[in-house]
This record gives C-alpha cells, structure tokens and sequence, in this order.
C-alpha cells in the first residue's frame, strides 16, 4: 500500500544525533545534572563550532521514544540542543510534551532561527552571534522581542573585538532589562576554548561595568576539550 511508504511527520519526530545524561556545562544551571536531546542539523558554520558531527546523520525518533529515552535517565533538568535545533519542526513539540510531562526545559538556539515557535514555559537560551564566528549576519535581531525573563542570552567571544560587539549589543538593547533579572547573570560570556586570555576577558567585564556572567565550559574542564556539547 501506499501508506505503509509515507514519510514520517516531521511534527511528530526528531532527528536525533544522541541523547546522554551529564553537567550541564554552561547557563545559569551550570553544574547541574542534565538530560540532552542534541538534535542533528544546522544551517550555521561558525568558526569555532565543536559539534560538527550534528551537522548530518542522526536517527529518526518518534516524539514518544524521545520521551521514553529522556525519563530513563531520570533527571528533571532536559536541555533540546543541537546543531539548530528550531530547524526540525518537532523540536517546538518535544520542548511542549517535555513540559507537559513536568521537566524543566532548556532550548539552545542560535537566535538564527524564530524563537517564537517555543512554549513560552522554556526557558531560552539563545547563542547570538560576534563577528568572530563568521555568522553574525544570520543573527535574526527580531527573535530579542520574544525574550522574556526566564530566558538567557550567550555570547561566545573569540577575541577582544568580540566582547566589544557583545557589550554594545547588550546596551543598545537593553538585554539586562529583556532577560531573566540580568543583575542574576542570565546574559552570559564564554571564551572561545583555548583562543582568549581568561584574566584578560575577566578584566574587559570588570572594565565594562555590565551585569553578565562570564563562564567557560565546565564539561571540558572535567572530561577535557575534546569533549563537544553545552
């Protein structure tokens, strides 16, 4: 029959590169134990991405088994990644049944992609990108109208240049005032691993008089730089 051939819903599945249990490495729950979903597929190539392996592959999960696979693990913390994960039309219904099902849900997105498609019970955190990165001209500026106070705003940083862009964005914007009491560090500063001097960042941000929280990934400094992810 000709059914029995249909392609699969986009709606009601994910692509899916892999699903583990860890630290989160960065946010304001840096530390915390997490679940990730890290979708496949991503229409950026930033400079210094570390998660190329997402760009392609992955296996095609019906929502449902995407659940059952998150509730083994066992932990209430969910983070959707990617890649891009607002590129696949099923990342917005996963975030939504993860809910439904009483997780707390963190989304990573690029700010490339409408950030609008998402339960305004996640919370959002959304990676805009400096012109180190190669990308800056896909930053989709209206996605900053949907920010709400839950949601955190990242900036990876690649050199002086880049932390001058982000701290004139935050200002013209107003994004201390946008997201989630931004005096509590929901507007947030990573080095580029390995390519910025910590202390000089460290003193940019002091310099600058901004309410940000300068982190740097955690899972690398416990399992090593080789290790990709958030």
């Amino acid at each position: 029959m000709r059914g029995s051939h249909a392609r699969p819903d986009p709606a009601r599945s994910v692509r899916v590169t892999e699903i583990f249990h860890s630290i989160q490495g960065e946010s304001t729950r840096a530390g915390l134990p997490c679940t990730f979903v890290r979708l496949t597929g991503c229409p950026l190539r930033c400079a210094w991405c570390d998660t190329a392996y997402a760009f392609h592959g992955g296996a095609r999960m019906e929502i449902d088994e995407v659940l059952r696979a998150v509730a083994e693990r066992d932990c209430r913390l969910v983070e959707i990644t990617g890649g891009e994960p607002l590129v696949q039309p099923g990342a917005a219904v996963l975030a939504r049944r993860l809910l439904d099902e009483g997780y707390t849900v963190l989304v990573e997105t690029s700010g490339a992609v409408d950030v609008s498609v998402l339960d305004d019970r996640v919370h959002r955190i959304m990676d805009l990108k400096c012109p180190g990165s190669g990308e800056e001209h896909r930053n989709l500026w209206s996605n900053l109208d949907h920010l709400t106070r839950r949601d955190e705003v990242k900036f990876v940083v690649a050199d002086p240049a880049d932390f001058e862009w982000s701290a004139e964005v935050i200002r013209r914007h107003r994004l201390d005032e946008r997201v989630r009491n931004g005096s509590l560090g929901a507007l947030l500063v990573s080095p580029v691993w390995g390519t910025v001097s910590l202390e000089d960042l460290a003193g940019a941000i002091l310099a600058s008089g901004l309410p940000v929280r300068f982190q740097t990934q955690l899972h690398k400094h416990i399992w090593g730089a080789d290790r990709a992810g958030v």
